[in-house]
């Protein structure tokens, strides 16, 4: 029984499971992006231009905000990825003061490879993460309820 505002033990062990699996794929991503020759930082770069939305700009400032981190961070990695050959930097298209950030042949090589890697481990794995979350959110749906 737990107290009111706390949670149960067995809510406890399923976010502790939720928590595992999460780390489980981003230990499988950090170590596919090293033995591709990039740091996960540059991979999750790499995917976010790649990835963004219909209408979004591959601007810094828009990278740094999916990334969830500084600026200055967005552009260190981005220069790096820039001396590796993997992305350009090109003046906006309606603001030439803005710079937008593309992916080359070779960047899109080393992102196609490790989609198709993550993609493999995600149809491997995917069903324990899926149902982790389904028991967290299960429990919380109990919850609520009561």
């Amino acid at each position: 029984m737990s107290k009111a505002g706390d949670l149960t033990p067995g809510q406890y062990r399923d976010l502790a499971e939720f928590r595992r699996q999460i780390r489980r794929f981003l230990h499988f991503s950090e170590a596919t992006a090293k033995e591709h020759g990039i740091e996960a930082r540059q991979h999750q770069l790499l995917l976010a231009v790649h990835g963004l939305p219909e209408g979004a700009n591959p601007t810094i400032r828009e990278i740094a905000s999916r990334l969830f981190i500084q600026h200055h961070s967005a552009v260190e990695l981005v220069n790096r990825l820039e001396l590796a050959g993997a992305i350009v930097r090109r003046p906006g298209a309606r603001d030439r003061r803005e710079v937008w950030v593309r992916l080359t042949p070779a960047g899109r090589a080393i992102l196609r490879k490790l989609a198709l890697a993550h993609r493999t481990e995600l149809e491997r794995s995917g069903p324990e993460l899926a149902q982790s979350l389904n028991s967290v959110l299960r429990h919380s749906r109990r919850a609520m309820a009561s």
